[in-house]
């Protein structure tokens, strides 16, 4: 039985709607400048070619991040994604600050398994946030994020890394979706066609390491999340039970990183459980 398509995007309406979301969002702080790391990627690629068009691309700094094991094509790719939106690029190598923190830490840099891997991409995503936030200081830009919505929901991000931001235009698109956003805004086909990748070491890709297609995930995670099936109708659509339950084990998982910090209550009004107003409040 073949699984249902992912979900479909009025790319055209998403266009609108984010640019103006980009320029509104800013304009409540009084900024009008953006910054973002540019990965070679396709989520950066658009989330440039969006800020291109809400601010202008003269007030956009786009910030290539390169570790010494990442992929050249990535920063290639990166230059191509400027070229393309019009904006200036600027190469961060956090190659010294990263290795200089995991030098520190007895084993890490020795460490090959899975985990001594991921600890040492963690490393590198805050070291490149760490960047885009310094640079958003000194231009006075809101940093934007690149996260999709499959990523977010299924917690593959990392904390203080590329899951910050200031505001985050693609936080409700699927990644099936970003694809066809991408062509629609003109992203070069080369990133378009590229397999989805963190750069975390050599040969990684996302789908090589969630252990699933984007286009699988995105057809249950629409139908899960967005349409509420429960999970006889999931099965019954085609899903294997196996691939359901993962999937939902996943996102309960990972809500930690979609909310922010718990704090324990101890007086009558407690931040982001009863003292809660817009992010604009007062402004």
């Amino acid at each position: 039985m073949a699984l249902p398509p992912p979900p479909d995007c009025n790319v055209a309406l998403a266009e609108r709607v984010l640019t103006a979301f980009l320029r509104e969002e800013a304009g409540k702080f009084g900024i009008d400048r953006a910054v973002l790391g540019l990965s070679g990627g396709v989520d950066s690629a658009v989330v440039l070619e969006l800020a291109a068009r809400a601010f202008g691309p003269e007030r956009v700094l786009a910030v290539a991040m390169p570790y010494r094991t990442s992929n050249p094509v990535s920063l290639e790719l990166a230059r191509a994604a400027a070229d393309h939106a019009g904006t200036r690029l600027e190469v961060v190598e956090i190659t010294p600050m990263a290795d200089a923190f995991i030098a520190a830490v007895p084993g890490l840099a020795e460490d090959d398994s899975r985990t001594g891997r991921l600890r040492q991409g963690n490393v590198m995503a805050r070291c490149r946030m760490i960047v885009l936030y310094d640079r958003s200081a000194a231009a006075g830009a809101l940093v934007l994020g690149t996260s999709n919505k499959t990523e977010l929901l299924l917690g593959y991000g990392t904390i203080h890394g590329d899951l910050a931001s200031a505001i985050n235009p693609l936080g409700d698109l699927y990644k099936s979706q970003v694809f066809a956003l991408a062509r629609h805004l003109g992203v070069p086909a080369e990133i378009v066609a590229r397999p989805p990748s963190a750069d975390l070491w050599e040969g990684q890709t996302d789908e090589q390491e969630l252990g699933f297609r984007y286009a699988e995930v995105d057809a249950l995670l629409h139908r899960l999340v967005d349409r509420r099936r429960p999970r006889a109708a999931l099965i019954a659509d085609g899903f294997p039970a196996e691939f359901v339950d993962r999937i939902a084990t996943r996102i309960r998982a990972s809500q930690f990183k979609r909310r922010p910090p718990v704090i324990a209550k101890l007086a009558a009004r407690t931040v982001n459980l009863d003292f809660r107003y817009a992010r604009d409040w007062g402004v």
